[in-house]
């Protein structure tokens, strides 16, 4: 079913198993040209939240070699669309500190196409699955609603 998606949205990966098929599934995904954004991924034990160390083990089976960095402001996700000029304009649903965005790419070459990009310390989606409902300002919302913009629009055109 995967491979019907050029884009595949994932969460909660702090507590994520997958099962041998699935882990290969996935690297094919990515090897084809499919393109994962991870979100809604906290800090170890931040609010009973599983860690970075869950999700990296479960990499290691999907890809063994694959590393990641974290990702600079001038790559070109944060510009595919809208212009994000700041990590720091990036709201927070009800993490604390500052989002960070690691990026898994092809080869681990920076300057290969990104395969899989992590929202890490942040919960990008839980602004767009309230926006209806008033809880958080609009401002922020529309940040993270650009993020979401540029994330499916990069994944679309790379």
């Amino acid at each position: 079913e995967l491979f019907n998606y050029p884009v595949a949205y994932i969460i909660e990966v702090g507590w994520w198993t997958l099962t041998d098929s699935e882990a290969i599934s996935l690297r094919m995904y990515l090897q084809k040209g499919g393109f994962v954004i991870v979100d809604d991924f906290k800090l170890t034990g931040d609010r009973g939240g599983g860690g970075w160390e869950t999700f990296a083990e479960n990499m290691k089976r999907v890809l063994p070699a694959a590393r990641f960095v974290d990702m600079e402001l001038s790559h070109p996700i944060f510009h595919s669309f809208f212009e994000i000029r700041s990590f720091d304009t990036i709201p927070q649903y009800y993490n604390a500190g500052r989002p960070i965005f690691r990026g898994l790419f092809e080869d681990n070459d920076p300057k290969k196409r990104l395969q899989m990009i992590v929202n890490y310390n942040t919960d990008i989606s839980q602004f767009w699955e309230y926006s209806a409902t008033g809880i958080k300002p609009v401002d922020d919302t529309n940040e993270a609603y650009k993020l979401g913009v540029n994330y499916v629009m990069y994944g679309l055109t790379h």
